[in-house]
C-alpha cells in the first residue's frame, strides 16, 4: 500500500500534522499558572469545548474501531452514539454545574470533598490506568498499525478472520498482509514522541486547540471514506435494499440484536451500556476537563450539546460505512475475508482515488484523531496526579511552577509507559474488535465510581466510608458476578437460552451496579451524616429544591414509560417504527420546550431586556439539547 502515497500525499499529510503541532506550540506558549496548563485558563469558548470533547473521544481506534464493528455486528453499533446523548446531558445538567459552582481540577476532587481522601485516592488510581494503560495503549496500537498499512509497513501473509455475520465470509482459507513489526515500531515511537511534545510544553490550551483541528480532519477523513464507499453500492438507500434482500440472520441494519448475542444483545445495550455512558461522559477526567475549562456556565453546556450533535454524524458515516463496505467487498471479493480493524485501509487503499492528495489528507485525518485522544489523556491523566497526589500528599504548598514541572514530568512518564505496553505486550497483528475490548476492560474498573457519583450528587444521605467501600467493592462484584454466572447460573437452560455461554459485558455491569448500590445504601444508613459534606448535592449547590428534583425524576420515570410502551407496540407489529419513532421524538422535544417555558419569570425577563423574545427562546441551550435528544430517540425506534 506503501505506493498509494505520491508526493503530493505526503506533502498533505506532514503539513497538516506540522500545523496542527504548530498551533499547540503557540497556543501554549505562555502557560504561567496551574489553571493555564491544567484548565485553560478557564477561556475556551463553546465551539472549542465540543471540539475537543470530539476530537478526544472519538480517536481512531474509535473511527476505525467502529467501520470494523460495523462492518463484523451491523449497525447495533450505534448504541454507542446514541446513548452518549443521555451521557452527555447527564454531565450537562446534572453532574456540571456542580463541578464548576466547586471550582474543581479533578472529579477525584469532588469525590474527595464529597467523602473523604480514599475515595479522592482510588478515583485517581483508576483513572490513571484506564488513561495511560485501558485507553492510551489501543489508541497508539492503532494509529500504528494504519500507518503501517498506508505508508508501507507491510510483511508476510497471514489468514484472517471474517465478520461474525457472514456477510463477507470467505468459504476456504485466505490471505491478506499483516504489517512489518519494525515499521510498527517505529510509527508507535513517533505517534508518541509527538503528541507528547506539544502536550507537554502547552498544557490543556494546546490540547483543545489542537483537538479542534484534529477533529476537522477526522471529519473529512470519515466522510470522504463514507461518501465513495456508499457512491459504490448506489447510496444509503440502496444499502438499505440490500439488508432487507440479505436472509435475517445476516442483516445488518437492525440496531437490536437478540439477548445472547455475545457482543452487542439488546438487552445489555439498553442498560449495562447506558450507564457505562453516564460514567464515561459524566464522570470521566479527560471528557469533563474541558467543560471545566470553558469560558463559561453556558458555553460550556452548548459545547456539550454541540458535540452531541457531531456524535450522532458517526453512525452514518463510520458504522453505516461499515455495513456499506461488508456489501461492497462481499461483491468485490467473495473469497476474501477482512480482519475488522483493517476494513477502514482496505476502503481507502481500494477506492480512493491517487494523486490528488486525498489519501494524504485522510491519513492526516486518522493519525491526527489518534493525537488528539493521546494528548488528552496524557494531559489529565497528569491534572489527577498533580493535583490528587503531588499536592494533597508530597507538597500542600507546591507553587504553580512546581506543579507545572509535575504534570509535564508525568506526561513524560505516561507515554513512555504507553509505549513499552504498546510494543511488548500488544499483537500488532491482533484480529480483534479492539473497541469492544476497551470497554471490556473499563467495565470491570468503573461501576462502583458510577454509584458513588450519582448517589453522592443526588442523595444527601451517603457516608465517607459508603463512597470508598462502594469504590472497591465494584472492582471486586465484577470478577464475582462474572464467576458465578460461569459456574453456577449458566447451567440453568433458561438463563443460557436467554443470556448466552458467557455472560456479555454489559449484562455484568448491570449486575454489579445493582450489588454496589445496594452497598452504598446499606452502609450510609448504619453510618453517621457529615452535613457540610452531605450540602455538596445537586440540589444545594444547584439552588434546586427538593420537589423539583422530585418533579424531573417523574418526568423521566414516565418518559421511560412512553419509551417502553412505544416500543412493546412496535415488537407486536401493532405499530410500525415511523409512527414510534415520530411519537418518541415529539414527546421528547416537548418535555424539554415545557422547561424552557416554564423558566423562572425574572430570569426570562432579564435577559430579555437584551435579547429579543424570539432570540431568547432560540438561544436556550435546552431547546438545542431537546432537539439533539429527540433525533436520538427518533433513531432508536426508526432503525428498529
Amino acid at each position: 500500500m506503501g505506493d498509494l502515497l505520491t508526493t503530493f500525499d505526503l506533502v498533505t499529510f506532514f503539513g497538516f500534522l506540522v500545523a496542527a503541532m504548530a498551533v499547540g506550540f503557540v497556543a501554549g506558549r505562555k502557560e504561567e499558572t496551574s489553571e493555564d496548563y491544567f484548565l485553560a485558563g478557564k477561556s475556551i469558548p463553546w465551539w472549542g469545548v465540543a471540539g475537543s470533547i470530539f476530537g478526544s473521544n472519538v480517536s481512531a481506534n474509535h473511527l476505525v474501531g467502529m467501520v470494523g464493528i460495523g462492518f463484523s455486528f451491523g449497525f447495533a453499533q450505534s448504541h454507542f452514539e446514541l446513548g452518549a446523548i443521555a451521557g452527555l446531558m447527564l454531565l450537562c445538567y446534572g453532574f456540571l454545574p456542580v463541578y464548576r459552582k466547586l471550582n474543581v481540577y479533578t472529579l477525584s476532587e469532588y469525590l474527595g470533598r464529597r467523602y473523604d481522601d480514599r475515595s479522592r485516592l482510588c478515583y485517581a488510581v483508576i483513572m490513571v490506568i484506564i488513561m495511560a494503560v485501558v485507553q492510551m495503549v489501543p489508541a497508539l496500537y492503532i494509529g500504528a498499525r494504519f500507518a503501517c498499512l498506508l505508508l508501507g509497513g507491510e510483511a508476510v501473509e497471514a489468514v484472517e478472520v471474517g465478520p461474525a455475520t457472514g456477510a463477507v465470509a470467505s468459504a476456504g482459507s485466505t490471505t491478506s498482509l499483516d504489517v512489518n513489526t519494525t515499521y510498527y515500531a517505529i510509527f508507535v515511537v513517533a505517534l508518541a514522541v509527538i503528541s507528547a511534545s506539544y502536550t507537554i510544553l502547552g498544557g490543556l490550551k494546546a490540547v483543545v486547540w489542537t483537538d479542534v483541528i484534529q477533529s476537522a480532519l477526522l471529519l473529512v477523513a470519515g466522510l470522504g471514506v463514507a461518501f465513495l464507499t456508499f457512491g459504490e453500492i448506489g447510496g444509503w438507500g440502496e444499502m438499505m435494499r440490500l439488508d432487507r434482500a440479505a436472509p435475517d440472520d445476516e442483516q445488518l441494519m437492525h440496531l437490536y440484536l437478540p439477548s445472547d448475542h455475545p457482543k452487542l444483545p439488546w438487552t445489555g445495550v439498553l442498560s449495562g451500556l447506558m450507564m457505562l455512558h453516564f460514567f464515561y461522559w459524566g464522570t470521566n477526567q479527560f471528557i469533563v476537563q474541558r467543560a471545566l475549562g470553558a469560558r463559561s456556565d453556558r458555553e460550556a453546556r452548548l459545547g456539550i450539546i454541540s458535540a452531541g450533535f457531531l456524535k450522532l454524524l458517526i453512525p452514518f458515516f463510520s458504522i453505516g460505512t461499515g455495513v456499506a463496505a461488508a456489501y461492497h467487498l462481499a461483491g468485490e471479493f467473495p473469497d476474501r475475508s477482512i480482519a475488522p480493524d483493517t476494513v477502514f485501509a482496505e476502503l481507502v487503499r481500494l477506492l480512493v482515488p491517487l494523486g490528488y492528495g486525498l489519501i494524504g489528507l485522510i491519513a492526516a485525518g486518522i493519525i491526527g484523531a489518534i493525537l488528539s485522544s493521546i494528548d488528552s489523556m496524557m494531559n489529565s491523566a497528569a491534572t489527577i496526579v498533580t493535583f490528587d497526589v503531588y499536592r494533597r500528599y508530597i507538597n500542600p504548598q507546591a507553587t504553580d511552577r512546581q506543579m507545572i514541572r509535575v504534570g509535564r514530568v508525568s506526561i513524560a512518564a505516561f507515554v513512555v509507559l504507553a509505549t513499552l505496553l504498546c510494543l511488548f505486550v500488544i499483537d500488532p497483528n491482533s484480529k480483534e474488535n479492539f473497541f469492544l475490548q476497551i470497554v471490556d476492560y473499563q467495565g470491570y474498573l468503573t461501576p462502583g465510581l458510577l454509584v458513588v457519583f450519582l448517589l453522592g450528587m443526588f442523595w444527601s444521605r451517603g457516608t465517607p466510608t459508603a463512597g470508598f467501600v462502594t469504590i472497591v467493592a465494584g472492582v471486586l462484584f465484577s470478577g464475582l458476578v462474572e464467576l458465578v454466572y460461569d459456574r453456577s447460573l449458566v447451567t440453568i437452560p433458561a438463563v443460557r437460552a436467554q443470556f448466552g455461554e458467557s455472560l456479555n459485558f454489559f449484562h455484568r455491569v448491570v449486575a454489579v451496579i445493582a450489588l454496589c448500590t445496594a452497598t452504598y445504601v446499606a452502609i450510609s444508613l448504619r453510618g453517621t451524616v457529615d452535613p457540610e459534606r452531605g450540602r455538596l448535592t445537586w440540589t444545594r449547590l444547584g439552588g434546586h429544591s427538593a420537589s423539583a428534583l422530585r418533579k424531573l425524576c417523574a418526568r423521566i420515570g414516565a418518559s421511560l414509560a412512553l419509551f417502553g410502551l412505544l416500543a412493546v407496540a412496535m415488537c407486536s407489529g401493532w405499530l410500525s417504527p415511523v409512527p414510534c419513532a415520530i411519537a418518541g421524538s415529539l414527546w421528547t422535544l416537548a418535555m424539554f420546550l415545557q422547561a424552557v417555558v416554564r423558566s423562572p419569570r425574572q430570569v426570562r425577563d432579564d435577559r430579555s431586556s437584551q435579547l429579543g423574545s424570539l432570540r431568547l427562546f432560540a438561544g436556550d441551550d435546552r431547546l438545542w439539547a431537546g432537539l439533539l435528544c429527540s433525533v436520538a430517540v427518533w433513531m432508536m425506534y426508526y432503525y428498529y
